[in-house]
């Protein structure tokens, strides 16, 4: 693989980097309370997007082929049904712990690849539709996600 597409994969993990460590600030320095409030009338509440977050990161980890999810339990709570929906969710604590932990798993694994790798398949999609579609594959996942994450980000902030 040619220089130019380790440097997009460096740009695309740095963004990534830089969009986690800014959740990660924020749920840090927001109170339990605070993580338990809408972010706006009748929208999501902080530990829903913490939550959801969470399992979607969680999640990634099976996409890349880094392992089986740390906690598939989340996907029906954060990922199936919305915020009201009654069912429970893990504390406050349980959840950052968990993301900290799914996120450490992500950096080391994504350290590990070459750029090559970066423009391969990922495990949703079949070997076939990526040949016809080659854009399907991992680094497109990591910029999809990273914007994921920045558009809920800007969600939480309303709550500081």
């Amino acid at each position: 693989m040619n220089d130019q597409t380790a440097l997009f994969v460096k740009m695309a993990l740095d963004g990534w980097n830089t969009q986690n460590k800014r959740f990660t600030d924020l749920i840090n320095k927001l109170s339990d309370e605070q993580l338990h409030a809408e972010t706006a009338p009748g929208r999501n509440s902080g530990i829903y997007l913490l939550g959801h977050l969470a399992a979607v990161n969680d999640a990634m980890l099976p996409l890349f082929g880094f392992g089986q999810r740390l906690h598939p339990e989340w996907e029906e709570v954060f990922l199936r049904n919305p915020d009201k929906s009654g069912l429970p969710k893990p504390p406050v604590a349980e959840l950052k712990a968990e993301l900290e932990k799914i996120n450490a798993q992500l950096h080391l694994n994504f350290a590990k690849m070459q750029p090559q790798e970066w423009l391969g398949k990922h495990a949703a999609v079949s070997a076939e539709d990526f040949a016809n579609e080659p854009h399907r594959n991992k680094l497109n996942v990591l910029l999809n996600r990273t914007s994921h994450m920045a558009y809920h980000l800007g969600q939480m902030a309303y709550l500081s």
